[in-house]
């Protein structure tokens, strides 16, 4: 696993080098993280753990030692599947320069060449990124009895041990926002029913794929998922603008 170092305190603190906008960063890292959103960094600024500049207009703004600090971050939940609260005290270690002690990455399996290739069960598919409930509660500015809602509705779901996804905080975010507007959950599952046949088409041609005894090959349908589901995406928008007759912003 390749890292980049981490700068010290003191250069995030500073305009060290071209400053960054929130965009110029989530594009860097999705190089190496592809499923990273912008709402996920600005929950780990909510959380403390990146600290970008503020212009006079509110606009943040992010030096190299902030992207290389977020890389970090991200690195130590997708290889180690650390804990926020552990990451933090990581994080300060580092900064004193203190050498951590990680646990050992789980050598990826190879299946051998006489037996064909399962995929895993969904249950033990690593996540790019979990947090727990307490943090999507604060990230998404909601209390027990809202998300306990959504949750029956099917709008946001737990993952097996608990925790949720990364997406689950951009969920509850827009969920939240079209709530504003007198949208209820139970306005909502009809969304909901067509993501699941979005996906379910998106899954049918990835599957084959997936099932592939090539490592390549496998990989490859990861991308061609993501490819697929950003489509459908821009598609579904463009057919609710379009029904709507409103322009695009």
């Amino acid at each position: 696993m390749a890292h980049t170092p981490m700068s010290g305190a003191g250069e995030r603190g500073t305009a060290a080098g071209r400053l960054m906008s929130i965009g110029a960063v989530l594009n860097r890292l999705r190089e190496e993280f592809p499923e990273i959103t912008i709402s996920k960094i600005r929950f780990l600024e909510a959380e403390g753990l990146v600290e970008p500049q503020r212009t006079a207009s509110g606009y943040r703004k992010f030096t190299r030692g902030d992207l290389e600090r977020l890389a970090l971050i991200l690195r130590l939940q997708r290889d180690h599947y650390l804990p926020l609260r552990v990451i933090r005290e990581h994080l300060e270690a580092y900064e004193r320069g203190e050498q951590i002690q990680l646990p050992a990455q789980a050598a990826p399996r190879e299946a051998a060449d006489e037996e064909p290739w399962e995929p895993p069960a969904a249950d033990h598919r690593p996540a790019a990124a979990r947090i727990g409930r307490d943090e999507l509660l604060a990230a998404a500015e909601v209390d027990e009895a809202r998300l306990a809602e959504w949750e029956s509705y099917g709008l946001i779901a737990p993952l097996p041990d608990g925790g949720y996804d990364a997406g689950a905080v951009t969920v509850a975010k827009l969920v939240a926002d079209l709530g504003r507007f007198g949208l209820e959950p139970r306005h909502l599952r009809a969304v909901k029913a067509a993501a699941d046949r979005e996906a379910g088409l998106v899954e049918q041609v990835v599957a084959p794929l997936r099932r592939h005894r090539n490592p390549q090959t496998r990989a490859h349908a990861e991308a061609t998922a993501r490819e697929l589901a950003n489509l459908s995406v821009r598609l579904h928008a463009a057919l609710v603008r379009t029904a709507l007759g409103v322009r695009p912003s």
